[in-house]
């Protein structure tokens, strides 16, 4: 496989902003990555209102917002690969940012438009990474397995705790993955009511106090009782999730308390289905070490928090290589994660400069 540098692009549901990373990928007998650079891009007001309102627009108007935003994307490569002028960069791999999230019904959508990012940046750019998946009968999700297990796979477990928890592990030989609960998504709309953007190391919650009534009803939402495959998007979070919190009229303090042993309680039954051993911890929730600690207490598992930039920007770095995988033609999504009816090489690829 030919050796490149790829440009990473992940925008997560916590809404937080743009997460970039240009890594070097090759393989002799085993894959190897390396980080070159990378930058993180908060939303201004206006980009979170458009991202967090944007399943609720017309059709016409989402379409504007898809070709809209990708081109944003195309400008911050841009400038990006500008600030880095002396790091080569081959392409650009885009997660783009979840609108819709049904694979039951079909169709998952990733907006920021790849020919935007092609067009602007001049690189050849890989978008819609999952519609291929969704379209062999899998969930198109989680997609970042394939990078844990040839990049990180001397873990038994890699755990993601972005707007959404996800983990991946060995089971019976087989790679397999799936999303666990909603974690920032909740932990940060609830930090929202004390006028907070996030709960910094998890003070808030840890001043909480856990209510088990409240406890029960999210840990006995069905979600949680059905095995894996299985992927959560925020439509689940708004209709399954969001009532029970909103209904139950406790402090703030109270629900971050009681939502994050929720993730810990779930995460603990998640990491009884693999091999136990080490887990490497990345995503936002990485730093709330009130989270951590809560997780911790519920597995015998060694729980490894990441370093700095492998905390903020492993999606980044994945997404990435499921690019470079995509465009060497090799397998980037696992049928035994997604439950498609086998494994594929997804992506779509748009060309940059003829």
């Amino acid at each position: 496989m030919k050796s490149m540098h790829i440009l990473g692009l992940m925008s997560g549901t916590s809404l937080d902003g743009l997460d970039m990373a240009l890594c070097e990928f090759s393989h002799t007998d085993a894959y190897h990555y390396r980080i070159e650079a990378t930058r993180f891009i908060p939303y201004n007001k206006q980009w979170k209102k458009k991202l967090a309102e944007a399943m609720l627009l017309h059709s016409t108007d989402l379409l504007a917002l898809d070709a809209e935003y990708g081109q944003w994307l195309g400008e911050q490569c841009v400038e990006f690969l500008k600030s880095h002028a002396g790091i080569p960069c081959d392409a650009i791999a885009s997660h783009g940012h979840t609108v819709f999230h049904q694979p039951e019904k079909g169709f998952s959508l990733q907006i920021g438009s790849g020919d935007h990012i092609a067009a602007i940046s001049g690189k050849l750019t890989v978008n819609d990474f999952r519609s291929g998946d969704i379209a062999l009968g899998g969930q198109g999700a989680p997609l970042v397995p394939i990078g844990d297990l040839l990049l990180f796979g001397e873990y038994a477990m890699c755990l993601n705790l972005g707007g959404i928890a996800n983990i991946s592990g060995t089971s019976e030989g087989k790679r397999r993955a799936f999303d666990i609960s909603v974690a920032n998504m909740a932990l940060n709309h609830l930090a929202g009511k004390l006028g907070m953007d996030y709960d910094d190391k998890g003070n808030f919650s840890r001043k909480g106090t856990t209510l088990p009534a409240l406890l029960k009803q999210l840990n006995d939402i069905p979600f949680f009782q059905q095995d894996g495959p299985k992927s959560l998007g925020k439509e689940w979070f708004d209709k399954e999730f969001l009532p029970l919190i909103e209904n139950s009229e406790c402090p703030a303090e109270d629900c971050l308390s009681t939502v994050c042993e929720h993730i810990a309680f779930q995460l603990s039954n998640a990491m009884n289905r693999f091999n136990p051993g080490k887990v490497l911890v990345t995503g936002g929730g990485a730093y709330n070490d009130y989270l951590i600690a809560r997780i911790q207490a519920h597995t015998q598992n060694e729980i490894i928090v990441a370093e700095k930039e492998l905390i903020s920007f492993k999606e980044a770095l994945l997404f990435a290589f499921l690019g470079w995988l995509r465009i060497n033609e090799c397998t980037n999504s696992l049928a035994s994660v997604t439950g498609a009816s086998r494994d594929a090489c997804c992506g779509v690829i748009r060309m940059g400069k003829q």
